[in-house]
């Protein structure tokens, strides 16, 4: 079994980062749509952040947890 490549999907990245750039510019959006679309974005950057720590996600997948199961 092939792992997934880690890091955020390209894709998604970019979807989101159109997002941004449309809603902001969108002058009848409201104040909530335009909070939304930059806590994704803010959200994003906070995992890509997380996700050079060595330790984040550890606590996810616990392998003592796994033997005392069998």
């Amino acid at each position: 079994m092939a792992k997934k490549p880690k890091g955020i999907n390209p894709e998604l990245e970019e979807a989101i980062n159109a997002l941004l750039k449309e809603t902001m510019a969108d002058p009848t959006a409201s104040l909530t749509d335009k909070m939304k679309v930059i806590d994704r974005a803010l959200n994003m950057e906070k995992v890509k952040q997380r996700m050079g720590e060595d330790d984040w996600g550890s606590a996810f997948v616990n392998e003592d947890d796994d033997e005392s199961k069998a």
